[in-house]
């Protein structure tokens, strides 16, 4: 479970404390590459929570994901056609779907919590 909020953190403050700045022909490379980052995170939280979570399958998921939707994007800009919107309502999709399954689960258990104590 700490893995991925680790691992984001990390990457926050790394974020913040340089003065990286990506190209501009490169934003939507990395627009993809966040969006699928979050993905993961985001299906790891899903997976502790639903005590299913594999490291192996968290990180090689993180890197396909990634290569994916770099992939996708790559092929589009030589295609001429604009895949990367594809990857980005995959991602989004599933990323709020994570996020209302989490929010389910989250609020499911404080329930519990709550009738336990009454």
């Amino acid at each position: 479970m700490w893995l991925p909020i680790i691992g984001l953190l990390i990457g926050i403050i790394l974020g913040l404390m340089t003065d990286f700045r990506v190209p501009a022909e490169y934003t939507s490379y990395l627009s993809i590459a966040v969006l699928a980052a979050l993905d993961t995170l985001f299906g790891g939280i899903r997976a502790y929570l639903q005590e299913t979570f594999d490291s192996n399958v968290f990180v090689t998921g993180f890197f396909f994901n990634i290569l994916l939707a770099a992939g996708l994007a790559f092929l589009g800009v030589h295609l001429g056609v604009d895949l990367y919107l594809a990857a980005i309502f995959a991602f989004g999709v599933r990323l709020f779907n994570n996020l209302a399954v989490i929010r389910r689960m989250l609020l499911a258990n404080w329930q519990t919590k709550q009738h336990h104590n009454e």
